[in-house]
């Protein structure tokens, strides 16, 4: 699926833009969101929100589906480790394909901050959606 203003719309007026997701890159090889972490995104501690990071994640495996298949697939399986603990600024989910079969297909992402430190990792199976 081609990356250009019809989808960037409707990503504004969905829960990609609540979160304050932006596109960095998207090709066969990976896909790469950034979002500027600010005071919605953490939780009582202080650091950003594990649901935010792992809907960066999630989105940004999701994006690597629609780029690599030229449509959409939906999560079946979302596995995530969260390693350290993520601060506001910049974050950038990196997502990567990792096997492919008829029906399927497995990714992994992680998300990092401004420094490079990686904050959480995660694996992803997505069911493809049949053409309409």
């Amino acid at each position: 699926m081609e990356w250009n203003e019809e989808v960037s719309r409707r990503n504004e007026q969905s829960f990609w833009g609540l979160l304050g997701l932006k596109m960095i890159n998207a090709d066969s090889s990976q896909v790469e969101l950034g979002l500027t972490a600010g005071d919605s995104h953490l939780n009582a501690m202080g650091i950003v929100h594990g649901g935010v990071l792992s809907s960066m994640m999630d989105q940004a495996m999701g994006t690597m589906v629609a780029t690599l298949k030229g449509k959409f697939g939906v999560t079946t399986h979302l596995n995530v480790n969260f390693l350290s603990p993520m601060r506001a600024g910049e974050l950038v989910a990196t997502a990567f394909p990792l096997h492919e079969t008829y029906r399927t297909i497995t990714l992994r992402s992680e998300v990092r901050d401004e420094e490079g430190t990686l904050g959480c990792i995660s694996t992803a199976t997505f069911r493809l959606l049949k053409q309409e």
